[in-house]
């Protein structure tokens, strides 16, 4: 495998900005509404248009979200290290900045990682990611996973073009981050709980976590791991790998 570091800075497409206030432009010129509207309209046709690309490539693209701090790349290692015998995984590392967690990832796990920069964008689009996909190496892949930029706001809002959106909350957060952050958890349709070996020190309740995440997604699946201890992760991989498409031969 080769050493060298793959290090992408992505183009922001599409992102329009609103032209500077002059004395002379109505208010009613300004269409912040219908801006915004334009925007998620082209991400949502990316979006699906890549879908069906990655659909009939056969390979299923995970959409990792979570705040920083949460546990992402710890978890994605364990994940990893137990099912890249018989999946073949790739990995896209999306920070603001550095490529920490792509190294991480890949001197921990041995299997293809690069580092999306966003160039200070909180989140990735559906274009961005088909940029971080172009630039992988060269494949088949059963499995794409994308760590998104730790943030609980803007990675929801934003449809990558992913095959499954999944997040992952951690007991130092509370189980209330469902009722405060509810777009992230509608949109999800795994959501880890991590972190679980530190519960008994956190004011936090599994069982009403559950009950707040289903009165936000009721078809949503929740997987309790810690990734530090490993305990729940074999769950984890086999929900996973369940979703993945056949291969065929």
């Amino acid at each position: 495998m080769s050493e060298k570091k793959v290090s992408l800075r992505l183009q922001k497409n599409g992102r329009r900005q609103l032209p500077k206030p002059q004395e002379e432009t109505p208010m009613d010129e300004v269409k912040v509404i219908e801006i915004k509207k334009s925007v998620f309209a082209d991400n949502e046709k990316d979006a699906n248009a890549l879908r069906q690309e990655l659909k009939e490539r056969g390979t299923f693209l995970l959409n990792l979200m979570s705040a920083p701090g949460s546990g992402k790349t710890t978890t994605l290692i364990q994940l990893i290290n137990r099912i890249k015998d018989r999946v073949r995984v790739a990995v896209m590392e999306a920070d603001i900045d550095s490529d920490v967690d792509a190294v991480k990832i890949r001197e921990a796990t041995g299997v293809p990682a690069i580092q999306l920069h966003t160039g200070g964008m909180c989140h990735l689009d559906a274009e961005m990611t088909r940029q971080g996909l172009d630039n992988l190496p060269e494949g088949p892949f059963d499995l794409v996973i994308l760590e998104n930029v730790g943030n609980l706001v803007c990675p929801a809002e934003f449809d990558t073009g992913s095959s499954c959106n999944a997040m992952i909350l951690s007991v130092p957060e509370g189980d209330d981050k469902p009722l405060k952050y509810p777009l992230m958890f509608t949109v999800c349709d795994l959501v880890i709980v991590n972190k679980t070996d530190v519960m008994p020190y956190f004011d936090f309740d599994l069982e009403r976590c559950k009950k707040n995440i289903l009165m936000r997604n009721p078809a949503a699946t929740v997987i309790p791991v810690s990734a530090k201890t490993g305990e729940g992760v074999d769950a984890l991989a086999e929900w996973l790998t369940g979703k993945l498409p056949k291969r065929n031969g």
